[in-house]
């Protein structure tokens, strides 16, 4: 009689396109979320969240329906109530309903915020290229002033030079809807002769939105963007005004910048200035193999006929001072910026750039019996109320094993509770570096600790010490 063959259960993989983040990778999270939220409050932003399903005629009338983002990228699908809904593929036009439903027209303008979260869109993965991916961003609402343009640059390009990641400013100008529709026409009229060496996605943007042929990441159709009429020479008397200032308080802060004209941007409610940070070149170390086999994977041709390309820019923004009154607001000039969170982590792990980690605990506590262990336990929590570096390992028995938890940890002191502690009414604190034990009264403990860290440089407990930031 044949043995029935036993039925192998399939591993659960994550989805194509998508990305753990692992306890080892989070300090990187922590520190940019951190510097993106001090940045923030130095310059008065407030912190804004919006839903991540908004109805996708949210997404179309804001972002374009002739754009990528809409005509190929959107998570989108029809709730049990039949609404047709979206997961948000950016942040902009939910901060913008967000600013007329809640009345914030009626702020002090400008209303200033900043986000940081996950977005979504159904594009091709690549390396540093996610379909949940994650960004944070500023937006300014209610101030045309090309001041603002320029101090929101600076924002950004402090952020770069802080956490020590050298990039280039691209700006340029896109000018006004009138503008941007008489120089299309010439673009139109540049491309006709040249459709024949377009790829396939271009020839359809010659209808639905020349401009994009500009940024197309094709070799061949960035060789014929090189020649192609600058949108710089169309510009409006009040949009060259505009960016001529915009350009000139750059220089006064001595921000360096490289005037680009094909820069445009990929959604339609952007008007007059843009910009992106790209990173310096630099030759990259090689990858370690479970980097190479996710960048691999991520190389297959994709079902989607999305084209390859090179993905350079950090981050980027723009003017989009039309968009509040094409959702139904009033007249409300507006700019932003967003920056990929993927990516930034990945240029700075290429380039090995150092972030603070989470500081190693000062003390460990130890126990030996269940008896001690109750007791350690209600110590764990008083030493961490009272703002102490504290590990444990309660569900180890033996010392031995506690002692090596705790060596791990690269804790200064060990405090040890047992059987004759609990009746004597003392602990011992065992000194890491160099092996010795002394026994104090249990309730002179946290005093006695604080003396004996302050030894090591750290002079505050109580949730302020700043000595716990630790380089690779």
């Amino acid at each position: 009689m044949a043995e029935a063959k036993t039925k192998q259960k399939k591993t659960p993989q994550i989805l194509r396109g998508m990305k753990d983040i692992l306890p080892e990778d989070e300090r990187y999270w922590s520190y940019i979320s951190k510097k993106v939220a001090d940045m923030a409050h130095t310059y008065g932003y407030g912190r804004i969240e919006t839903p991540h399903l908004e109805p996708t005629s949210l997404f179309v009338r804001s972002i374009g329906k002739d754009t990528d983002v809409v005509e190929k990228e959107m998570y989108t699908f029809d709730d049990r109530g039949g609404e047709s809904i979206s997961l948000r593929p950016e942040g902009t036009a939910s901060i913008v309903r967000a600013y007329i439903e809640h009345g914030m027209l009626n702020r002090p303008q400008p209303v200033k915020v900043y986000y940081f979260g996950p977005f979504f869109r159904y594009d091709r993965p690549q390396s540093g290229r996610y379909r949940q991916f994650n960004q944070f961003g500023f937006e300014v609402l209610g101030e045309a002033h090309p001041v603002i343009d320029a101090q929101l640059m600076m924002i950004c390009y402090n952020f770069f030079q802080e956490i020590g990641l050298p990039i280039s400013l691209q700006v340029n100008s896109i000018g006004s809807p009138d503008t941007r529709e008489e120089y299309q026409k010439a673009l139109v009229d540049y491309y006709k002769s040249r459709k024949n060496s377009l790829c396939e996605d271009c020839k359809k943007r010659m209808t639905k939105n020349p401009m994009r042929l500009l940024d197309c990441k094709e070799q061949d159709c960035q060789l014929l963007a090189q020649d192609a009429p600058q949108i710089i020479d169309f510009l409006d008397e009040e949009s060259n005004q505009h960016f001529v200032q915009v350009l000139e308080h750059l220089d006064s802060l001595e921000i360096p910048y490289t005037l680009n004209s094909r820069l445009v941007r990929g959604l339609d409610y952007y008007s007059g200035t843009v910009f992106e940070f790209w990173p310096e070149p630099f030759t990259a170390p090689d990858t370690g193999e479970e980097e190479k086999k996710e960048e691999a994977e991520n190389d297959k041709e994709d079902n989607d006929n999305a084209k390859p390309g090179s993905q350079s820019s950090l981050g980027g923004g723009g003017r989009y001072d039309y968009l509040v009154e094409m959702m139904g607001g009033p007249e409300t000039p507006a700019i932003g910026f967003a920056c990929g969170v993927e990516r930034l982590i990945k240029e700075i792990k290429n380039r090995d750039i150092k972030v603070p980690k989470r500081h190693d605990p000062d003390i460990f506590v130890a126990q030996l019996g269940d008896q001690a262990r109750k007791k350690c336990l209600k110590l764990f929590e008083e030493m961490r109320r009272q703002g102490f570096n504290v590990a444990e390992s309660f569900s180890k028995d033996g010392l031995k094993s506690q002692m090596e938890q705790a060596n791990k940890r690269r804790v200064k002191f060990t405090v040890i509770i047992g059987q004759k502690e609990i009746m004597d009414g003392t602990i011992l604190i065992r000194d890491m570096e160099n092996g010795i034990q002394e026994t104090v009264d249990f309730n002179k403990l946290l005093p006695e600790m604080k003396k004996r860290l302050e030894k090591y440089g750290v002079k505050e407990i109580n949730g302020k010490n700043n000595n716990h930031n630790q380089e690779n």
